[in-house]
């Protein structure tokens, strides 16, 4: 109907609250969507809001700043499109308002154009954004210290250097405040800002740690508030990954109990950060892999695998088991124990879920099943798989068998009575594979007749 071209002359109007509106209306059209937005861009709108945000009262700033974020949330492209029109430079001006309404205006436009990607987070960085939204964090305004924080965030997330640009300007002091904030909105984004910072490497994550966050953080992971427990494991998971010293100073603080507990505690994607976090522990070491077995981890994580319905958390939640089970025979048992080998090989057989994350979840599957049953003794978790596996993981279970029955005569007896000896001589195994070598070493510790 033309109202771009209409609504372009009232942005320049002697009367305040019609500049004010017309703004209004535009960052409603720009926000609906990207074609809007974009016929926003082209209608050469951005140069008139940029020139006028400098002078103009505090409800235009707001309703200025609210078009730039509407516009700037959709692409990389029409973020790009604010920055070239020279709007951080005056966005950063209005974080030093005087009222809160507009610093949390332009800290939020400000976000929808760091979020994107690292170019355009460093755009930001060089306007001279990240010292004054350290000092927004620290005003007493909720909603300011929210936006403020979750700006900080996401300038964060992109690159260690963007990251490193948000310690240095004295973030994780303050963040690391108000993970006991009441709200529970602020603490969601505090978490998420931390973990961006963690995640990069050992030194950025060891500066946090340094924040004094534990045992603190752990109490998140009893929020009630779902997204405060799943950034709180974010967190931890964060730290873990880089070293063994890092995830044990996690279990000194009582980290692994508590994101068992937190994991039997929820359901669905909330779950995941906690079982990756729990994986990456158990990775580093054979003591810390205990650590995850004596805190009743193993079974939490069998119920992930039968509890939940998506494939990627039961991908998530077979490869944790494996980091678990893959260091020695004593590792191995504790996971088998569970009954968890039948579990993983019906989910590797299964072949009802989408295909692409079928392909990865069964990846993943293989090679837990592979790395635990390689190191596990124990055989009555070992003996149901001789009936439903096929023969790329038939060949481990049997290995395993032809390991421990020459040296085990309670074992052997046992594996006739079960019908196990009965059903290894039914496997038609190639003549000279690894398989039948190993069914071989098993008939060679029976008589004769025993075998017939």
């Amino acid at each position: 109907s033309g109202v771009m071209s209409l609504l372009r002359p009232l942005l320049l109007d002697v009367v305040p609250t019609i500049q004010q509106t017309a703004a209004l209306a535009f960052g409603r059209l720009a926000n609906y969507n990207d074609d809007l937005a974009q016929a926003v861009v082209e209608g050469d709108i951005l140069p008139l809001l940029v020139c006028s945000l400098s002078e103009q009262n505090r409800f235009y700033k707001r309703a200025a700043a609210f078009v730039l974020r509407a516009i700037g949330k959709h692409s990389p492209q029409l973020a790009q499109a604010i920055v070239q029109c020279g709007a951080l430079e005056m966005l950063v001006i209005c974080l030093e308002d005087f009222d809160p309404g507009v610093k949390e205006a332009a800290s939020w436009a400000l976000e929808h154009i760091a979020r994107h990607n690292s170019e355009l987070s460093q755009a930001v960085v060089d306007a001279g954004a990240v010292p004054l939204l350290v000092l927004c964090i620290q005003e007493p305004e909720i909603a300011l210290k929210r936006i403020a924080a979750s700006t900080l965030s996401d300038i964060s997330k992109h690159s260690p250097e963007l990251a490193q640009t948000v310690v240095d300007a004295g973030a994780i002091a303050h963040l690391a405040q108000m993970i006991l904030n009441p709200d529970a909105k602020l603490k969601r984004q505090v978490l998420s800002a931390l973990s961006q910072i963690a995640k990069h490497s050992v030194d950025l994550a060891e500066l946090v740690v340094e924040a004094e966050i534990f045992p603190v953080v752990l109490t998140c992971l009893k929020d009630s508030d779902e997204y405060v427990k799943k950034n709180g494991a974010t967190l931890i998971r964060e730290i873990a990954k880089h070293t063994p010293e890092l995830s044990q100073l996690i279990v000194n603080e009582g980290g692994v109990a508590a994101v068992i507990d937190c994991i039997g505690s929820c359901r669905g994607t909330v779950r995941l950060p906690g079982i990756m976090m729990l994986g990456y522990v158990a990775a580093h070491s054979e003591n810390l892999s205990m650590a995850v077995i004596v805190s009743k981890g193993v079974p939490r994580l069998c119920a992930c695998l039968l509890e939940e319905h998506e494939d990627h958390i039961k991908a998530a939640a077979a490869w944790a088991l494996e980091q678990v089970g893959k260091h020695t025979p004593e590792h191995a048992n504790a996971v088998a124990v569970t009954n968890v080998l039948s579990k993983l090989l019906a989910m590797y057989m299964d072949t009802r879920s989408s295909e692409d994350l079928q392909m990865k979840a069964s990846i993943f599957t293989k090679r837990a099943l592979k790395n635990i049953l390689q190191k596990c003794t124990y055989l009555p978790a070992l003996e149901p798989l001789l009936h439903d596996a096929p023969l790329n993981i038939m060949k481990h279970v049997v290995g395993q068998f032809s390991k421990v029955l020459p040296h085990d005569s309670k074992a052997r007896r046992l594996f006739v009575t079960s019908g196990g000896l009965k059903k290894i001589q039914e496997i038609e195994a190639e003549p000279g594979s690894v398989l039948q070598e190993c069914i071989n070493i098993i008939k060679n510790c029976y008589p004769e007749e025993i075998v017939r």
